[in-house]
């Protein structure tokens, strides 16, 4: 991508067009972080991360909306997530390479 397709891309991406494409990542939950339990499951390391569900996305997620169920309590690290930067653009392109 060039700088022009970026910006693009970026502005493009909002809450009416985000296709949750981090909600399904894995995230790792801080100290600080204050996540409902059932959210949350143990990692091989012994580790706390929001829980994914079988078909891979955040159990957080309502799949109907894409929108996160828990927006005021979700990790840090979600709230650091920025959409339309160039992590975001990554994983759509990973996940959506037609768009």
């Amino acid at each position: 991508m060039n700088a022009t397709n970026d910006t693009e891309d970026s502005t493009a991406i909002s809450c009416a067009t985000c296709e949750a494409c981090c909600c399904r990542l894995e995230v790792l939950l801080m100290g600080e972080d204050d996540v409902p339990a059932r959210f949350t499951a143990r990692d091989q390391w012994g580790g706390w991360v929001m829980r994914r569900l079988e078909d891979g996305w955040c159990a957080a997620l309502d799949r109907n909306t894409l929108r996160c169920t828990i927006y005021a309590r979700r990790p840090n690290v979600c709230r650091e997530y920025q959409v339309g930067d160039y992590e975001c653009l990554g994983e759509r392109l990973r996940l959506l390479p037609s768009k």
